[in-house]
């Protein structure tokens, strides 16, 4: 069984900039895809970034694209979205999610099937 757990999250004023990491113990796979997934209350969870181990290849949401940056450091077991330029809609708690690594977009939730705790990251001035 693999385990996730993120961390990083926290307040920022808008513009500002945050680090999330997710640490990925316990019966890791070989190859497997990482995403991040985002929630607000009463609304559904949007995937907004993944990566897959297998080629480093990188998805982004156009609503985060070209601010915010996924990568993996594989000697750390860690993965890490780097949010810059941060917006209030941005607001939310964000979720790491471990899936196949057939899986180049995080479009439905239900196909990941490890997921951290969450971690909240609030932009507010």
């Amino acid at each position: 069984q693999v385990q996730l757990a993120e961390s990083g999250g926290g307040t920022v004023q808008p513009g500002g900039s945050l680090r999330l990491s997710c640490k990925i113990s316990g019966r890791t796979p070989n190859y497997y895809s990482l995403a991040w997934f985002r929630q607000t209350p009463g609304k559904e969870r949007e995937g907004i970034s993944c990566i897959s181990t297998s080629d480093g290849m990188t998805y982004y949401a156009d609503s985060v694209k070209g601010r915010f940056t996924i990568s993996r450091d594989n000697s750390k077991d860690t993965v890490y979205l780097q949010m810059t330029s941060l917006r209030p809609e941005d607001s939310a708690v964000y979720y790491c999610a471990m899936g196949d690594v057939m899986l180049v977009r995080p479009r439905d939730p239900d196909d990941w099937h490890s997921w951290g705790q969450g971690t909240q990251v609030t932009v507010s001035s």
